[in-house]
């Protein structure tokens, strides 16, 4: 006989059920291999390629008796630290130009650890409003006394903020407090870019130090892939900066890099360091392999190709200029105003076998849910020209449908597939299969009936 449910676990399943009703419940599932990829971060396609899996293997290969071991055995203060990882921060300090680097488990650890412990009693944070939410569970636990976000990339009210900031200082007497002001350089759902110079040009007669997450632009920007920053020539202006493994690299963890008194800091009073086991020697391998690469100038040509894609989606796209987000990265957005509208066109493109997910409210404001495309160097020329013409397509018949409605006076919503529908559509799909080869393979991803975390 089974156990009557627990009232948390009937508490647990009210909450589910609420999500379910509104279309909202997340789920785990496998997107088949044969879809093309244009949802993954894997901007460089490194995920698969065999240059970089080559340089693996022999990483690995390097230590047979496992010295240091396959597991990392515990935390980095205590048994999990290694000449090997010290090595390997170094490299990562000297490619971007730092006078250290710390490597976290997760982007999302590094920026925990940041902003809860560094930020002094009364200093101030401020963030752009469309920070990653790792920034705002570090400073749920911050010290700071004012943690305050200023509108996306605008200038104007980021430098309002400062200026009210130094008045109060100056006003009460007060010690000079800290500032920090928290942005990404390439935002993770819009695909846009920080104005980082302007940026830097307003904080500095404030002191302001600011801190930069340049996780979906490691690989993809500056010389050989060190990053916006350093595109824009900035590193020495820039106080932190978080670089990611886990996006364009193919491999887990971040590293901070910045002042090597920031390093001891961090790992005196960064708990995610401190409270956890270390990463394996494994991705510790894998990380360094495709920094080898990057040191290498390997990943040049990718980053070519997928520029050149990029190019290409903008200039033969034709949709209303307010439906496609401003964006030079590989990341573009397609706004549609409903979630229904952008599962329509999601399942849309999944029935074809291509692999492009639907970001709905509330992960974005409301009137602005998008399809989020995601351009790789895997990416074929004729598996973009069918992306642009399905979305031509379905944008074309979606404006038909509303002026129809209008006339008549009803208003039918796209009906939204199962992820087991849109898999089985898309295996039969009569549209002309993409090419393969084992330079551009397929990703197995997840299916487009998720609704993504707000940043990834």
């Amino acid at each position: 006989m089974s156990k009557a449910p627990s009232p948390i676990e009937l508490q647990l399943e009210a909450q589910l059920q609420s999500r379910r009703a509104r279309s909202l419940l997340r789920s785990l599932v496998v997107i088949p291999n044969t879809s093309a990829d244009f949802s993954s971060n894997d901007f460089l396609g490194l995920a698969r390629n065999p240059r970089l899996g080559a340089r693996f293997r022999t990483e690995l290969d390097s230590f047979p008796t496992h010295a240091p071991p396959l597991g990392s055995t515990g935390s980095r203060l205590l048994d999990g630290n290694s000449q090997y990882a010290e090595d390997l921060e170094d490299l990562i300090a000297e490619f971007h130009h730092a006078e250290a680097a710390l490597v976290f488990n997760s982007g999302f650890d590094a920026n925990v650890g940041f902003f809860s412990s560094v930020p002094q009693p009364g200093d101030v944070i401020l963030y752009d409003e469309y920070i990653h939410a790792s920034v705002h569970d570090g400073m749920k636990v911050s010290r700071a006394g004012v943690k305050s976000p200023f509108l996306h990339n605008d200038l104007d009210h980021l430098g309002r903020q400062l200026a009210q900031i130094r008045a109060e200082d100056e006003e009460k007497g007060k010690k000079v407090r800290n500032i920090f002001v928290a942005v990404e350089s390439v935002y993770s759902m819009d695909g846009d870019t920080a104005p980082l110079r302007e940026i830097v040009e307003l904080l500095e007669p404030y002191g302001a130090y600011l801190i930069v997450d340049e996780a979906h632009a490691t690989g993809v920007y500056g010389t050989r892939g060190r990053g916006l920053v350093n595109e824009l020539g900035l590193e020495s202006r820039v106080f932190a900066r978080l670089h990611t493994f886990s996006k364009a690299l193919a491999s887990n963890g971040a590293a901070l890099v910045g002042p090597k008194i920031l390093k001891q800091y961090l790992i005196n009073y960064a708990r995610p360091l401190i409270y956890s086991t270390f990463t394996s020697f494994s991705n510790l391998a894998s990380i360094k392999s495709a920094y080898q690469m990057l040191v290498a100038g390997e990943t040049v040509e990718l980053v070519d190709k997928v520029r050149g894609l990029i190019d290409y989606f903008r200039a033969h796209i034709q949709i209303p200029d307010q439906m496609l987000l401003p964006s030079t990265s590989p990341i573009q957005g397609i706004v549609m105003d409903g979630n229904a509208k952008v599962n329509a066109l999601s399942q849309r493109l999944i029935r074809a076998g291509l692999n492009v997910k639907a970001i709905r409210f509330p992960t974005v404001p409301k009137g602005k849910e998008r399809v989020r495309i995601c351009l790789h160097s895997h990416n074929t020329l004729e598996q973009v020209q069918r992306l642009i013409a399905i979305v031509q397509q379905c944008i074309q018949e979606d404006n038909d449908g509303s002026m129809s409605a209008l006339r008549t006076g009803h208003v039918q919503l796209p009906m939204s597939l199962s992820s087991s529908e849109a898999t089985k559509e898309a295996s039969s799909s009569t549209l002309p299969s993409s090419s393969s080869s084992s330079s551009s393979p397929s990703l197995i991803t997840l299916s487009s009936s998720l609704s993504i975390p707000s940043k990834l």
